[in-house]
């Protein structure tokens, strides 16, 4: 049902997965406590359904030699459903820019100063492929050097293991993503409205002038499928591109002369791009649920999700939503029958406007910023909920380690007999660690990659991403192949991402169990002895590249291995406390004092002046 239409945000499709939410979440016998929709005024960018955007190649006498494909091929009904949005970049201006084309790889700024010593740049559209740069990069970096607008695609390389073909290789025949496959994205660096930094965007809210908004491309970029590339990349004249640069098409990568080679079709030909996209305030919401706490109802964990797709979104983020709701029908069902309610509150959120730079959740972080800091526990994202079926794969603060293994090892492997999604991902990911021996690896929450990013950077909330992923020793596929695409749709994930839909029961079962450990628990389930473990690591880290250089310079890094030190004493003494007391038998006030130690230790981290240049990161 979530997958039926494209939702896009603030379209008539996203409005119908509001109401579908709130339904779930106000149903007499499964829903929650309460369910609301909170609406926030977000400034989005949209392209012009009667102006499609274009990219052609046309010749000096103005003829059109070549035009890219304005839409994607269709395979099922899904790809002519008349609500697919077409290919574009969000928040890139509009703009008619021609010129002779450069390829400029990755779109780095290192790429673009190789690419400068050899082309002038001046007046040329860069052609580059996604990876090693953010979207909206790409095109802040090439401004500098005079190029006047940017093309972006996906190299088969890159996403399908260089298959090319879908006649047997890509879909509808295997998850690979096909030749007029685009990847759609928000163009922006920041996160958040951008209308209205650190303030929630409502209605009556200040707004700062648009031209006052920084991180977006201060060119037209327009992004296109990899069968479009191969045409005008294998055309292009000058020297060979590094080995480094090389992609998977038949062809050698040239820089360009500018331009196309002499003896090709497109000859003295230029690259046009006509990019009619529109920037408009528009309401977006935000459907919040709530299952009071029996004992601290003043205490949060938080469940998010969003709900938006660029298109159909089966897997990003339906994946998400689907357990998200399952989860929240389950824990609805106990608390209607009267069999049981959570110590403390557990808020399910389902963001709005999240593909276009996180909007949904920062702005509700944004509103609520006094009470979410003083009282929420934890925050568990689960966006992209399966990537694929190999492995379970979660992010999070150190001190969360503990009750994610925990929640692991109870749950049983999809498709695999008597062995856990613990076991099974210690197979995939693992690291030795001091204290515990060999344990699954955990990544970091550093960017800014989905709903967490708020929670993390701008209110310091210890926070967690979970999803199931694929072997990445099988493929070198950055992202499941149909990101963000016309092809993410039920048929693609129930054949190629899920078959029986079994990795979304163990994630469901995962998450749902790190949640109620989280919420029920009499004493929170954060290990401060893992943070100290990990603090030791980073600066043993520091040390071994730094220290030499440092005392070269007559700068110690003593004080650091002091606190580290200090916070490993008393990550020890609060352990302590906490083994030695029969807390089940203490003041609830003794409980209550240990577990806000607990909840608080991320905020300690917090520092408002740290970054004074990077928007709502402390």
């Amino acid at each position: 049902e979530l997958t039926n239409v494209p939702h896009m945000a603030t379209t008539a499709g996203d409005e119908q997965t509001v109401q579908f939410m709130l339904k779930r979440w106000q149903d007499p016998e499964t829903g929650l406590d309460q369910a609301w929709r909170e609406e926030y005024m977000v400034y989005l960018s949209f392209p012009d359904p009667k102006n499609p955007n274009k990219v052609t190649v046309v010749s000096p006498s103005e003829s059109v030699l070549y035009t890219a494909r304005e839409k994607e091929k269709i395979y099922t009904s899904d790809q002519n459903d008349p609500a697919v949005v077409q290919p574009y970049a969000a928040y890139s201006p509009a703009g008619h820019p021609k010129g002779k084309l450069v390829y400029a790889n990755q779109g780095k700024p290192s790429d673009y100063q190789k690419l400068n010593e050899t082309v002038d740049l001046r007046g040329t559209i860069a052609i580059t492929r996604y990876g090693g740069a953010g979207r909206a990069v790409k095109a802040i970096n090439a401004a500098p050097f005079g190029v006047i607008g940017v093309l972006v695609y996906t190299d088969p390389l890159d996403i399908n293991d260089g298959l090319m073909s879908d006649i047997n290789e890509t879909y509808p025949h295997s998850w690979y993503m096909p030749p007029s496959g685009v990847e759609r994205g928000s163009f922006n660096s920041q996160f958040g409205d951008m209308l209205t930094p650190y303030l929630a965007a409502k209605e009556e809210t200040y707004r700062i002038p648009a031209k006052n908004i920084t991180g977006i491309p201060p060119i037209p970029i327009q992004p296109i499928g990899f069968e479009d590339a191969y045409k005008l990349i294998c055309e292009l004249g000058g020297e060979a591109a590094p080995t480094e640069w090389q992609g998977a098409f038949n062809c050698t990568y040239n820089f360009g002369g500018p331009g196309f080679k002499h003896a090709s079709a497109f000859s003295n030909s230029d690259v046009k791009m006509d990019i009619f996209n529109h920037e408009e305030v528009k309401n977006s919401s935000n459907v919040m649920g709530v299952i009071r706490g029996s004992v601290e109802p003043d205490r949060y964990v938080i469940y998010g999700n969003h709900r938006d797709s660029w298109v159909h979104g089966a897997i990003d983020p339906s994946s998400g939503t689907s357990v998200m709701l399952e989860l929240s029908r389950v824990l609805g069902m106990m608390v209607k029958q009267g069999k049981w309610r959570p110590r403390r509150s557990i808020i399910f959120g389902s963001w709005g406007a999240e593909e276009f730079g996180l909007i949904g959740s920062a702005e509700y972080t944004e509103q609520y910023f006094t009470k979410l800091s003083e009282r929420t526990v934890a925050y568990i994202n689960v966006d992209i909920a399966v990537f694929a079926n190999a492995t379970l794969r979660a992010s999070g603060m150190p001190s969360v380690q503990n009750v994610i293994f925990k929640a692991a090892k109870q749950v049983d492997a999809p498709g695999l007999d008597s062995t856990s999604v613990y076991d099974n991902w210690i197979q995939y990911s693992n690291r030795t660690s001091p204290a515990h021996g060999p344990i699954p690896k955990m990544g970091y929450l550093s960017g800014a990659g989905s709903d967490y990013a708020a929670f993390v950077h701008y209110l310091g909330i210890t926070s967690m991403d979970i999803s199931y992923t694929y072997d990445r020793s099988k493929t070198n596929a950055r992202i499941y192949p149909a990101y963000h695409t016309a092809y993410d749709t039920f048929d693609y994930a129930s054949k190629f991402i899920d078959p029986g839909f079994v990795s979304h029961q163990a994630i469901a079962r995962t998450a749902g169990n790190v949640l109620i450990r989280l919420a029920d628990s009499l004493v929170l389930p954060l290990n401060c002895s893992d943070y100290a473990e990990s603090l030791e690591d980073y600066l043993n880290t520091a040390v071994a590249i730094y220290q030499h250089e440092l005392q070269a310079r007559n700068i110690s890094m003593e004080p650091l291995k002091r606190a580290v030190a200090s916070f490993r004493r008393a990550a020890t003494d609060l352990d302590q406390v906490i083994l030695s007391s029969d807390l089940a038998n203490e003041t609830p006030l003794k409980v209550r004092r240990i577990n806000d130690q607990l909840m608080l230790l991320d905020r300690a981290f917090l520092d408002p002046l740290a970054f004074p240049d990077k928007y709502a990161y402390r």
